[in-house]
């Protein structure tokens, strides 16, 4: 039977970091697509979506704070 990996938490910060970027270039681009569309529809997923991704931000803001305060009681 396979023993568990141990928990690396090595790289955390930085693919988390990666995520807040990516998510915030979407958001970005959402909102270029919302200024020039007259879509109504569209313009109102979009909206929501962005919504969504703000409040994933918030969550993924709170990791890094977390993984952060991980490393400073390792030292």
């Amino acid at each position: 039977m396979d023993r568990p990996k141990p928990d690396d938490r090595s790289n955390n910060a930085d693919r988390i970091q990666f995520n807040i970027n990516h998510t915030i270039r979407n958001m970005e681009a959402a909102e270029e697509l919302i200024e020039k569309t007259d879509d109504r529809k569209m313009k109102n997923e979009l909206e929501e979506k962005n919504e969504r991704r703000g409040e994933a931000l918030q969550g993924m803001r709170e990791e890094i704070r977390e993984e952060a305060l991980h490393k400073k009681r390792r030292q």
